[in-house]
């Protein structure tokens, strides 16, 4: 009796599971009646920018950039939001921290600061950029327009 039960689910499993992709076919996908936090945009972008002692007072303060689509209160959201794409299309991480074993050049870009907090492509982003040698300039450069151009 107990196999005789087993085997009619399996069976029933078989047969739902075969007609399920066709009807949805015909049908279409059932709406969600709730947004469900699993089912979000895993690639979204959305960083809290505050620069400090930048000496531009347009430069200064905190701003939010949203993309997709490209929003928030950053001066340039869509080209931020380009930029962005364009470091993710390279496959390398444009918020990681210069290398403890880098040579850098000793020049100074002056005091500003960046904290970029938030997730880029889906991944979190707590960081901190400066200026105070050649290795976190060009860090801090090759984020232009997300950071403001100093």
């Amino acid at each position: 009796m107990l196999r005789r039960l087993a085997l009619t689910a399996a069976a029933s499993l078989a047969a739902l599971s075969a007609a399920a992709p066709a009807a949805s076919a015909a049908t279409g996908p059932l709406p969600l009646p709730l947004p469900l936090p699993l089912l979000q945009d895993s690639t979204a972008t959305r960083l809290t920018i505050t620069v400090s002692d930048s000496g531009n007072a347009e430069a200064e303060g905190t701003f939010e950039l949203r993309c997709g689509p490209a929003g928030g209160s950053h001066p340039v959201a869509r080209q931020a939001c380009s930029r962005l794409d364009e470091l993710a299309g390279t496959g390398a991480d444009p918020f990681a921290p210069v290398p403890r074993n880098a040579l850098c050049t000793l020049q100074y870009g002056g005091p500003a600061t960046a904290r970029v907090t938030g997730t880029w492509h889906g991944r979190g982003v707590d960081t901190t950029f400066r200026r105070t040698d050649g290795c976190e300039i060009s860090r801090w450069n090759n984020l232009r327009p997300v950071l403001p151009n100093l």
